[in-house]
């Protein structure tokens, strides 16, 4: 028996007899009010324990021989289609022909809808590469636009010159749809009117200056999206009005990896822009373009999801809980004195 009264003497939670125990009407309030804070609490620290956060580390770039994917989604409203074209160059000056990559040119109406698809398998003309002479510094900045016609109209370029006229007179737009895949080193693409034979596009536009190159960017990123990714370029919109010039955006690249609760890798690009334009002067000799011009930087950037321990979230619901139980009680305890002191002005203290 001795051991056993000394067990009891241990317990921290006397138990009172039913009949010592005294029911209120100020201790029923207060405790529906002690439950509801409660559950309330238990639910924020459940969803705090359930949601994960992101842990953010730095290492050197070591991948090789992998290519970039460039997610292009850009609209053109005062350009047809037809006068359009996109060119990739890489670091060492060599035009990129990817006959795996998916670009379409959407035609518009002047309302912005979609009226004909054209698909590019090609991102070059066929010209730039076999008139391209030795020596030439940016072949598409000068002349290039169709030397290789030596100024001779035939009558394809008649319809062409027609067909274009036509369609600004319509104000047809145009948006460049697709997934550029080029080598993963410094380079850019550009999208312009440099595919044209450059006496077609003289009688089209009877001057560079002439060439709208207004451009919203709907969409520019280079990887797929993870949670919380913020592509700079999205949602730009550049509307020129009685002039035109140079776009040019130089992007800095950091690869990224994003590694999910459930070890999931996901590899992917952050990138960070700077913006810049030139307006065309009359003795310019170039045609307005806009072109993306990026570069890779050497560390990498690995984002992990993690999720918070279960002891910590034990921790903190104990807590949270015991010191709202705690909280009501001695709300509780007040109440029935204040109520006793108003009731019984003349009766003593009653201590529960």
């Amino acid at each position: 028996m001795g051991v056993k009264q000394a067990i009891k003497s241990l317990d921290a939670f006397p138990r009172a007899e039913e009949h010592l125990l005294q029911k209120t009407q100020s201790g029923a309030l207060v405790s529906i009010v002690g439950l509801v804070i409660m559950a309330t609490l238990f639910m924020h620290e459940l969803r705090y324990y359930l949601t994960t956060y992101t842990v953010h580390q730095m290492s050197v770039d070591l991948k090789r021989g992998e290519t970039l994917p460039i997610h292009i989604n850009v609209t053109f409203p005062s350009l047809p289609c037809d006068v359009l074209s996109v060119d990739a160059i890489d670091m060492s000056g060599k035009h990129e022909v990817d006959l795996d990559t998916n670009i379409w040119k959407l035609r518009l109406n002047s309302y912005g809808h979609i009226i004909g698809t054209e698909y590019l398998s090609d991102l070059v003309e066929k010209e730039h590469t076999a008139h391209k002479h030795d020596g030439e510094k940016d072949h598409h900045e000068h002349s290039d636009h169709g030397s290789h016609l030596g100024g001779a109209f035939d009558q394809a370029s008649e319809n062409m010159i027609k067909k274009v006229k036509q369609a600004l007179a319509d104000r047809e737009g145009c948006r460049v749809y697709g997934v550029l895949d080029v080598q993963r080193v410094a380079g850019n693409f550009h999208i312009s009117v440099h595919g044209l034979n450059i006496f077609v596009a003289q009688m089209i536009f009877e001057g560079s200056k002439h060439v709208n190159v207004s451009h919203i960017i709907h969409d520019l990123s280079f990887g797929p999206k993870y949670p919380g990714i913020h592509n700079p370029l999205d949602g730009t919109e550049r509307i020129l009005r009685d002039t035109s010039g140079v776009f040019k955006y130089y992007i800095k690249i950091v690869p990224t990896e994003y590694r999910y609760i459930w070890k999931e890798v996901l590899p992917t690009n952050q990138f960070s822009v700077t913006e810049y334009f030139s307006p065309m002067k009359d003795f310019d000799k170039s045609w307005p373009a806009v072109y993306f011009l990026y570069d890779l930087s050497p560390i990498t950037v690995t984002i992990k999801e993690e999720r918070r321990s279960f002891l910590h979230f034990i921790t903190r619901l104990c807590a949270v809980l015991g010191g709202t139980f705690a909280l009501t009680g001695m709300l509780d305890r007040w109440m029935y004195r204040l109520l006793e002191a108003v009731t019984k002005p003349n009766a003593r203290s009653v201590l529960r």
